[in-house]
């Protein structure tokens, strides 16, 4: 597709896309709840995510008002849901198969990082709770207002985190430090999250736009192909051996060499 979709007000975001199409922002826009989510949200993003164009290569995340996203919703603790989605009691209701079926759907949303050619960034402040705090790990870099709080809260609503923030969180700070995040729902502060290496910079609240600017600017100075090859070696290399990266490596950089010389067609 070559636009983005017209996005429901239920479902709780809006999509905008720069000038020259290079940036795309999305703002979750549910401030009087603190941009607290659905599984109506999560569908609809997938949607809007993979309806972007081509020439997209930055992707903001950021909250309208004072929070990011206090995380979900409790309205969707019902069995009924929406004409989109089930609600969590209705899946609780459901079959094995048909129940994590659904999980399945709502995950997608939050595999903003998976794509070599779109760097995607939180600008995150005030509270990124739960699916809010798995939305910004989503994301390949994180930018944190000095009043962040982030929290794994799942499990004290009696439930896991289940939208990919387990893997993404040990491989960011370790299982140690996951485990003492996860596993408790405690709030931890700009400040840890600066020194644990959960967020990429901390600025002041109201520099948090700047800072994000200053990251998008210097990726879109740089070669597309380049920069989409580089991400793809970062993505791959925890699940490869040493070998195999360098490996990895070498055939990239083939590939740019041949494109920089002209060579990268068949003759």
């Amino acid at each position: 597709m070559d636009t983005v979709p017209a996005i429901p007000d239920s479902a709780g975001f809006t999509i905008t896309l720069s000038d020259a199409q290079d940036i795309a922002t999305i703002t979750l826009n549910r401030p009087d709840k603190r941009n607290a989510q659905t599984p109506e949200t999560w569908l609809w993003l997938t949607r809007a995510v993979n309806a972007l164009p081509g020439t997209v290569r930055v992707l903001f995340v950021r909250g309208e008002g004072p929070s990011f996203s206090a995380g979900l919703d409790r309205a969707v603790f019902t069995a009924e849901g929406t004409d989109e989605a089930p609600g969590l009691f209705g899946i609780a209701h459901a079959d094995q198969e048909t129940a994590t079926a659904a999980i399945a759907s709502f995950q997608q949303a939050f595999d903003l990082g998976s794509r070599p050619g779109l760097v995607s960034i939180a600008l995150v402040q005030g509270y990124a709770i739960g699916a809010g705090f798995q939305l910004a790990l989503s994301c390949d870099i994180r930018i944190a207002a000095q009043d962040v709080q982030f929290s794994m809260a799942e499990v004290s609503l009696g439930l896991v985190p289940d939208l990919g923030g387990t893997k993404r969180i040990v491989e960011l700070v370790g299982y140690s430090k996951a485990a003492s995040i996860c596993l408790t729902g405690r709030r931890v502060s700009a400040e840890e999250a600066d020194q644990i290496g959960l967020v990429t910079a901390v600025v002041p609240v109201e520099r948090l736009a700047e800072a994000g600017d200053a990251f998008a600017a210097q990726i879109l100075a740089l070669p597309a192909a380049a920069v989409t090859e580089t991400k793809a070696l970062l993505l791959a290399a925890s699940g490869r051996s040493q070998d195999d990266q360098q490996r990895a490596e070498r055939e990239a950089q083939y590939r740019q060499l041949r494109a920089l010389a002209g060579l990268d067609r068949e003759d």
